[in-house]
């Protein structure tokens, strides 16, 4: 089933999903395939959102719940839905400001922008939706588009650290794909949230894929501070706990994480955590590390209670 929306994601994230849609399609239930409906569809770690926007595009969905614990993100999706027109205004005027000026000019910009965002972020009222959402959302989606690797990285304060990119003619936003992530969020809550609170949104039936930050494969990679809080191996094994209570209330779950058997064939640190589930291994092109030797072919882990 073709729904139409083509939104995808408004922000680049690490760890995105793209390049693995075809193969989460293929291993969704059979009853969800053959029918093209999800009835309640639940993502506890929403993140850049490419599942999400895949599959309102192909199949119908009656009620979505999207979680992450990045209040930043959130916000934004917020926004996008609630105020996309005033967004869309804000984005031109800071992208036309800043590819008039020369490459001096844009990192001195920049570092202005993050700074204002830094500062303002400590004191921000993240609970009462009001304009500056808009300007911040505005600041956020334009560091991501101008930042270093497109990244997002939190400091342990919360303080947005990630350096200038060099780009020679930065997008800093689509204003067509806005509009379509306006309509995919319609009939759509979004949550500010750790991924233990999406329990009350999930009741039999309900499909379930969790994208948490993956398990660095090396200790040289160990970038998970996609908020302050981080994500760590207590974490991981938590999540693990929470994936076989979902299974008990008779959710249909899937997951995806990075394998460890890519750095080393004997660490099984996975597959004992998910033991006794379908735990299969597909390939993925790892897109972000900083040492470029490091990236290429690797393999990642979707695991299924179906």
């Amino acid at each position: 089933m073709e729904n139409n929306i083509y939104a995808k994601p408004f922000v680049k994230w690490a760890g995105g999903k793209k390049q693995l849609l075809m193969e989460f399609n293929g291993r969704l239930p059979t009853h969800l395939k053959e029918s093209g409906t999800i009835k309640r569809y639940v993502e506890p770690f929403v993140g850049g959102g490419a599942m999400f926007f895949f599959l309102k595009r192909h199949y119908f969905i009656g009620e979505s719940i999207l979680l992450d614990i990045n209040r930043e993100l959130v916000m934004a999706y917020q926004v996008i839905k609630n105020d996309h027109k005033s967004l869309i205004a804000f984005l031109k005027d800071i992208e036309d400001n800043h590819l008039n000026k020369d490459e001096d000019g844009r990192k001195k910009n920049y570092y202005k922008i993050r700074e204002i965002y830094n500062s303002e972020g400590h004191n921000f009222d993240f609970e009462n939706y009001n304009t500056k959402w808009i300007e911040r959302t505005g600041h956020f989606i334009f560091m991501n588009k101008t930042c270093f690797n497109g990244l997002f990285r939190q400091n342990k304060k919360g303080e947005f650290n990630v350096p200038f990119g060099l780009y020679k003619n930065p997008r800093i936003y689509d204003e067509n794909n806005i509009k379509l992530v306006n309509q995919a969020l319609k009939d759509t809550e979004v949550i500010c949230s750790d991924f233990t609170n999406s329990e009350i949104h999930i009741t039999e039936n309900t499909f379930v894929y969790l994208d948490p930050p993956y398990r660095p494969l090396t200790k040289t990679s160990n970038f998970t501070n996609y908020s302050k809080y981080g994500f760590n191996d207590i974490d991981q094994v938590k999540l693990a706990s929470f994936f076989k209570k979902l299974d008990q209330i008779g959710a249909y779950l899937m997951l995806s994480n990075s394998d460890p058997k890519n750095e080393d064939l004997n660490d099984e640190f996975f597959d004992k955590l998910y033991i006794g589930y379908n735990i299969e291994r597909v390939s993925a092109k790892r897109n972000i590390n900083r040492d470029a030797s490091g990236r290429g072919i690797v393999n990642e882990l979707i695991v299924t209670n179906y």
